[in-house]
C-alpha cells in the first residue's frame, strides 16, 4: 500500500510531472468515466460524471495517505489503498481492465485511477473535513511533537508500532517507515506504548526525528517501489530492516528478524531493538 511518501510522491508528479506523466492543473476536462461503481465512496454533486465538464484541476494536495484534487468548489479525494494506481495516458487508448475511473481532458490525455484489487475509494465533496475528519496529526508538521508522543503513548497498552500505525494517532505512517523509524530509533516495535513513554522524553524525541527523518529521505527518494503497482522511487535501495528477514543489520551485523505484530510482518534487529524486560 502506497504510505505518505509515495503519495507525496503523487502529489508532486501530478501538480509538476513525473512518474504519472503530464501535470494535471488548469486543463479543461471533456468528460468523466466511472467503470466500476463501487469505486466510488459517496459524492455530493448530483450527477456525477456529468459535474466535471468544462471545469479543471486547481491543485493537488495531500492530507495522510488522501490525494485531494481542488475542482472548482469540490475535492475530488482519492485512496489508493493496497493497488490504486495514477497515470496520465493518451485518450486515444483502449479502457484497461483495471481502469475504475477517469478524467479526459480537452487536450487529448486522459487520467486514470488503476486499481487491480478495487480497494481503492474515490469522493467528490465540498466538505472534505468530513471525510478526513478521524486523521490524526500529520507526521511532518510541527505537530507531532515529543509531548504529543509522550501523551499518547501513556494512554495505550497496545503495541508501540500498532499505535504509531494507527490513522487516528498520525496520518500517513505505514508498515515500511514505521519499521524503519522503530529501528532508527533503537525500540523493539511490540513494546507497549505507556512502556515507551517510561522511557523518557529524550528516547520518544529520537522517535519523533526518526519518524520525520525516514519520511523526509523517502519523499526525496520518490518513494519506494515495493510491490507490482507502484513504480519509480528507489527508497527499497536504502531500506535497513524491512524486507531484510535473515541478512545482516547494516549497525551490528546482527541477523535481521520477523514476527508479525497486529496482523502485520514486522521486521526488526535483535540486537538494535531490544525488548523491554
Amino acid at each position: 500500500m502506497p504510505e505518505l511518501p509515495e503519495v507525496e510522491t503523487f502529489v508532486k508528479s501530478l501538480t509538476s510531472g513525473g512518474m504519472t506523466g503530464s501535470p494535471i492543473l488548469n486543463r479543461p476536462i471533456l468528460f468523466a468515466s466511472l467503470y466500476w461503481e463501487k469505486t466510488l465512496a459517496a459524492q455530493d454533486a448530483g450527477d456525477f460524471t456529468a459535474w466535471f465538464v468544462g471545469k479543471s484541476v486547481a491543485e493537488v494536495t495531500r492530507r495522510g495517505k488522501y490525494l485531494m484534487l481542488r475542482i472548482d468548489d469540490r475535492f475530488l479525494l482519492i485512496h489508493l489503498r493496497m493497488s490504486g494506481d495514477l497515470r496520465t495516458v493518451p485518450a486515444t487508448g483502449a479502457i484497461g481492465r483495471h481502469d475504475r475511473f477517469s478524467l479526459t481532458f480537452v487536450d487529448g490525455e486522459r487520467l486514470v485511477f488503476r486499481d487491480p484489487r478495487k480497494f481503492g475509494r474515490i469522493w467528490l465533496t465540498q466538505g472534505p473535513e468530513t471525510i478526513l475528519a478521524k486523521l490524526g496529526v500529520e507526521p511532518l508538521s510541527g505537530a507531532l511533537t515529543a509531548d504529543y508522543l509522550r501523551v499518547g503513548f501513556t494512554k495505550s497498552a497496545r503495541p508501540v508500532k500498532s499505535l504509531l500505525l494507527d490513522q487516528g494517532f498520525i496520518a500517513g505512517l505505514g508498515n515500511i517507515y514505521t519499521d524503519e523509524a522503530l529501528f532508527r530509533a533503537g525500540i523493539h516495535p511490540q513494546t507497549p506504548a505507556n512502556r515507551v513513554a517510561g522511557l523518557g522524553i529524550e528516547r520518544i524525541e529520537a522517535l519523533r526525528r526518526a519518524i520525520q527523518d525516514t519520511l523526509s529521505e523517502g519523499i526525496r527518494r520518490n518513494g519506494a517501489s515495493f510491490d507490482w503497482v507502484y513504480r519509480g522511487g528507489d527508497f527499497q535501495n536504502y531500506f535497513s530492516v524491512y524486507g531484510k528477514k535473515g541478512e545482516s543489520c547494516p549497525r551490528c551485523g546482527a541477523e535481521i528478524e520477523r514476527i508479525v505484530v497486529g496482523q502485520r510482518g514486522t521486521h526488526f534487529c535483535p540486537r538494535c531493538q531490544p525488548p523491554l524486560i
